[in-house]
């Protein structure tokens, strides 16, 4: 959903596939604070980087953080008996430090961006911080993050 250029569209259409009485939930990410997956890296670049907010409909992963903003979505798209959990959990995953850090980079274009504009030293700098930030969720078995997300669900509207 954070990505979907028109999201009350891409809404309309999933409830327009779905059968009369039935649910569509959605999970979206919560506050970056409260991931720090994503948070412990970012907070690292950004000393280094210039980095702006996004705008507050940027197509972002934490673009429906704010409570409320999607279910709004999906209250204008036409579904009915709204409703909107925080869940909160644990990723883990069976990887060093040193991988996940690579791994993020691999799989993040604005962090991979903002890393092209840094010097040889600032990136060494960057690289000991971004790992020495990611070590208090290294545990024995790989690492682990507290993570949350908002569940945000619907149903389409009964023939009448």
């Amino acid at each position: 959903m954070m990505f979907f250029p028109s999201p009350v569209d891409a809404v309309r259409e999933m409830l327009r596939v779905l059968k009369p009485g039935r649910k569509l939930a959605l999970a979206v990410w919560h506050f970056a604070e409260r991931n720090p997956f994503h948070y412990s890296l970012s907070r690292v670049i950004d000393r280094y980087v210039d980095s702006p907010a996004p705008a507050p409909d940027a197509l972002d992963a934490f673009r429906f953080a704010t409570p409320g903003k999607l279910r709004k979505i999906l209250d204008e798209a036409g579904a009915i008996a709204l409703s909107e959990h925080l869940l909160q959990f644990t990723l883990q995953a069976p990887i060093s430090v040193q991988d996940f850090w690579a791994l993020r980079l691999e799989m993040s274009d604005t962090l991979r961006e903002k890393i092209t504009a840094l010097s040889k030293d600032q990136m060494t700098e960057v690289n000991r911080e971004a790992l020495e930030s990611l070590h208090e969720y290294s545990i024995d078995a790989g690492m682990s993050f507290p993570a949350e997300v908002l569940i945000v669900s619907g149903a389409k509207r009964r023939p009448t």
